[in-house]
């Protein structure tokens, strides 16, 4: 018999409470987005107030200008983030039901779509600040994996986005009906955790990586090196996750089982994978800039 980890039973829901006959519920993943962004504005802030972290001796923004900027960050996140995964996943429904579009509260929300949205609020702010845009998305790109990480365990609590059917001894079986939905398999299907595959790429480790650029190595000194180093990490981690991880639903047809948009002879490219090979070269072209500061 195959061996399987069970679910483990942890409502999507911390808690609810009913007012004027409306429920209101804080869900596991609206908390990853708030403890996230209050973690890494902290861990920005800590980094702008040590002097011996920038070259010159001085951070080029003010503490007060990362509290301005919080705003931005967060309406750049909600969003690019919808508006990515109505644009990238299921552009023919929402045309159709324009409505469902400012449904944030019902799910769907594209990490590839928020970075863009946090990229083009933070161009804005940068230049009505007169602050140099590199060193301020290095400074974003170093908070980021915290949410990274906070964001994939609270899908694994929620039950989504997980991974191809596995026989490997790790595999979880997920409880909802479309994850038990796997053609040939008897009994309990067990999948990838892939949620959890990305926080550990994306969130612990790339995380890891740049704190210790940023605290041993002074990377802060070469604007668009930690950007660079972000890019090309998460491009690389959600990339090689995409093998492991179940396609969305609107791509996978029976003549497409493995859910590819681009198809390459026997294999193919999901729409992850799509998306991250211009995080790569953006990342590499970033680090190909920083190298001018380098002396």
């Amino acid at each position: 018999m195959q061996a399987v980890i069970p679910f483990p039973d942890i409502s999507p829901e911390i808690f609810s409470i009913s007012l004027f006959g409306m429920e209101f519920a804080l869900r596991w993943y609206a908390l990853a987005y708030i403890v996230g962004i209050v973690l890494g504005w902290r861990l920005v802030v800590m980094a702008v107030r040590r002097g011996h972290l920038w070259r010159g001796g001085e951070a080029p923004l003010s503490v007060r200008d990362i509290e301005d900027l919080l705003t931005w960050v967060i309406l750049g996140v909600i969003l690019g983030g919808r508006l990515g995964f109505v644009l990238f996943y299921q552009p023919g429904y929402y045309l159709q039901n324009p409505v469902e579009i400012v449904k944030v509260w019902q799910g769907g929300m594209a990490f590839h779509g928020g970075l863009l949205g946090v990229m083009l609020a933070c161009l804005g702010f940068a230049w009505s600040r007169g602050i140099r845009f590199l060193s301020l998305a290095d400074l974003l790109c170093m908070a980021a994996p915290v949410g990274l990480l906070l964001g994939r365990i609270a899908n694994f609590i929620n039950a989504e986005l997980w991974g191809r059917p596995t026989d490997a001894p790790w595999g979880v079986v997920f409880p909802t009906a479309a994850a038990q939905d796997c053609p040939g398999v008897e009994g309990p299907c067990a999948r990838h955790p892939s949620q959890l595959y990305e926080a550990g790429l994306e969130g612990l480790l790339l995380g890891a990586v740049i704190l210790w650029l940023v605290w041993r190595h002074r990377a802060l000194w070469m604007p668009g090196l930690v950007a660079g180093v972000f890019f090309i990490g998460y491009g690389l981690s959600r990339f090689v996750v995409e093998f492991f991880r179940q396609a969305d639903a609107q791509f996978i047809t029976p003549d497409n089982p493995m859910g590819y948009v681009v198809h390459l002879g026997n294999w193919g490219l999901s729409m992850g994978q799509l998306l991250s090979l211009p995080m790569v070269a953006l990342g590499l072209f970033l680090l190909l800039i920083a190298r001018r500061h380098e002396t």
